[in-house]
């Protein structure tokens, strides 16, 4: 295998064979770890497609990899094999200004991308959490992010797609143009994937004018059930957040000892945090209208926020997973329900918490139904972690299933959401899937056993 892939390869430093450092073998996470017998660094389309005929010629699994961000092992080789990693094809191709696209390698970083795009009066909406992300990796898993609310998902953004397929052919899928009712949609079978279908090598997305302005304000709540359920009232209200999310003063105060930076309104056990892009005049009045709405619907408070304070806190709620991790071992848990029915989702997992004794800590996106639950270890004994922490999670999809809701709604399934996807989704829903999965690669070398497959 080495002679043929070094042919392909050129740059020696470009294939690692030995000694391959524990990052490249896991998730953000790390608790899961596989085994490789190379990560290899493409350049180029057409080295991706050379590796992928080797790999489809010799039966060797490959996994496909960005910034290794995921949370759910979809980055993992436990399969062994070669691990692509697509972190060096990180070029800006082209802004066109004429279609309001841009055309970009998989390896691009979100947060560069956004800053790149702005700074010529664009904006790319989609905006998840982990900003350090590569855009490849945000369409493998149709990320969502805190602007869902307003401007949709990663989905809404893909225009196109060149994709490799297992075999080693390259594809195009979708194009610059708004509409497309020519066949097919192959580009959407590709998004939210988790490289089970073939490798993103470029990327044309949408983007759209910068707003004018944007204005964050900070709403808090003597319990959770208060703020979750004023949102709706929000929604109705007209008021066009980009943004609605909910915090609860306790993993707010993890996130405050990680950062030292500190939420005003202390007292309060829960909060909403609301973003209004546009307009001078068109913010403040919804801004205005916001407050009147939730002001009658049990807030205990309200502050708009300057560009320094709303960054601060933003950056706290972009930091609660780690916040979390960085004082227990935890099981980040990513279900979406229902809009309406988000506060009887969170009142089952306090009802959860206090039946097991479990710390079961919530934050989310209040506006889409997006609900994250931090399953915390605490001091427990691994046996008593592993047990709890399975029948917790158990019960919490069961329960999300129950309201009309799926396992996930961005972070993807990878392998540690699989089983929960499994046995809350149809047999024949599963069934379509791992037929487009044996028709795109009949060998299952890319990324198998993961997300949907058996």
């Amino acid at each position: 295998m080495g002679n043929r892939l070094e042919d392909i390869i050129a740059d020696k430093e470009r294939i690692i064979s030995e000694n391959i450092e524990d990052k490249y073998l896991t998730d953000s996470l790390g608790r899961i770890k596989g085994k490789a017998s190379y990560v290899i660094f493409p350049h180029t389309t057409e080295e991706v497609s050379e590796v992928l005929k080797y790999a489809y010629e010799n039966e060797i699994p490959v996994t496909p990899r960005g910034a290794g961000t995921n949370l759910t092992g979809s980055t993992v080789p436990e399969q062994g094999g070669i691990i692509l990693d697509l972190s060096k094809m990180n070029r800006i191709l082209e802004i066109d200004y004429e279609t309001l696209t841009a055309t970009v390698e998989p390896g691009v970083v979100l947060q560069d991308f956004q800053k790149e795009v702005e700074s010529k009066g664009l904006f790319y909406p989609p905006d998840p959490g982990e900003k350090k992300a590569t855009l490849g990796g945000n369409i493998s898993t149709n990320a969502g992010g805190m602007r869902a609310v307003k401007y949709g998902v990663t989905r809404d953004y893909v225009r196109g797609l060149e994709v490799v397929l297992s075999d080693g052919k390259v594809v195009t899928l979708g194009s610059k143009n708004v509409k497309d009712s020519s066949g097919l949609s192959l580009k959407n079978l590709i998004i939210g994937s988790e490289g089970t279908l073939g490798i993103i090598t470029k990327c044309i997305l949408k983007l759209i004018p910068k707003p004018e302005q944007s204005v964050s304000v900070i709403i808090p709540y003597a319990n959770l059930e208060d703020g979750i359920g004023s949102v709706i009232e929000i929604i109705h209200g007209n008021t066009g957040p980009t943004a609605i999310e909910f915090v609860e003063r306790e993993v707010a105060k993890l996130g405050e000892d990680y950062l030292h930076i500190y939420f005003p309104f202390p007292e309060a056990k829960a909060y909403l945090l609301l973003t209004f892009d546009g307009s001078e005049e068109t913010i403040r009045e919804n801004v205005e209208k916001t407050k009147r709405i939730v002001l009658d619907n049990k807030a205990i408070g309200f502050r708009q926020l300057s560009s320094e304070e709303a960054a601060d806190i933003w950056k706290v709620r972009g930091a609660l997973v780690t916040s979390i991790e960085a004082v227990s071992e935890q099981e980040p848990v990513d279900v979406v329900v229902p809009i309406h029915k988000s506060s009887e989702f969170i009142q089952f997992v306090h009802d959860q918490e206090k039946k097991t004794g479990m710390k079961l800590i919530g934050f989310g996106h209040a506006g889409d139904g997006n609900v994250h639950i931090s399953v915390v270890r605490g001091d427990l004994p691994a046996e008593d972690w592993i047990r709890l922490r399975d029948l917790n999670m158990s019960a919490i999809y069961d329960k999300a299933t129950e309201l009309g809701g799926l396992t996930s709604g961005e972070h993807g399934l990878g392998l540690t959401k699989k089983k929960y996807f499994l046995k809350n989704t149809d047999e024949n829903t599963i069934q379509m899937m791992e037929m487009i999965k044996d028709s795109l690669d009949k060998k299952h070398i890319l990324n198998d056993k993961k997300s949907y497959i058996r």
